[in-house]
């Protein structure tokens, strides 16, 4: 499954990585793969920012902007019971926080 291109927050910082390997345990759309026994983004636009490795990462080496972006359309999507948005504008409005 893909998102919108190139609009994920995910970030790595390579030089805290430990290659402990949860940041691709926990990754529900297998972002992460394994280079030179470190993790690397190897898949930006599956990410659906959910938070999981950032949340495991016992190295603090990844960062991400849970609740934006894909997520955050698809979570609205289904509490609204409408399609996937991201639009935060006030009521009635037309507007997109993307």
């Amino acid at each position: 499954m893909k998102y919108l291109a190139n609009t994920a927050t995910l970030r790595i910082s390579p030089e805290k990585c430990v290659g402990c390997g949860m940041c691709a345990e926990v990754c529900p759309h297998a972002v992460f793969s394994f280079e030179g026994g470190k993790a690397a983004i190897s898949g930006l636009d599956a990410c659906m920012e959910c938070g999981a490795c950032v949340n495991n990462c016992p190295a603090g080496a990844l960062s991400v902007n849970r609740g934006v972006g894909c997520a955050a359309a698809i979570i609205n999507g289904m509490l609204t019971g409408g399609e996937p948005s991201c639009d935060c504008s006030p009521k009635g409005g037309k507007g997109s926080c993307c």
